[in-house]
């Protein structure tokens, strides 16, 4: 399963796929999360199962949703992101994959 973070430069992100991670292991699940700046979601997208994007790129929700019609794709609520709560983050992408 993959799992696509998307913000504005891919850095912020990069600390919730740490702790998304760990969540996942700690629930035992193998998954590959990556994040990558929304310019560059062209390259990534058709790999992922799901594709979240951080609250500030959220004005980019139509474009993705019209570029992968076959994936979930939602907005991260801004309070999981803001403190990079990991665990709810994954437990949402797990939900939109039927999980």
């Amino acid at each position: 399963m993959n799992i696509l973070l998307v913000c504005a430069a891919g850095m912020s992100t990069s600390l919730l796929v740490n702790r998304m991670n760990d969540a996942a292991k700690a629930k035992g699940i193998e998954l590959n999360i990556e994040a990558h700046p929304v310019g560059s979601i062209d390259s990534y997208g058709e790999q992922a199962d799901v594709i979240l994007l951080g609250p500030q790129v959220r004005y980019e929700l139509k474009n993705v949703q019209k570029s992968y019609p076959d994936k979930p794709v939602e907005v991260i609520q801004m309070q999981d992101y803001g403190m990079m709560n990991g665990a709810k983050v994954l437990d949402r992408a797990l939900q939109l994959l039927g999980k």
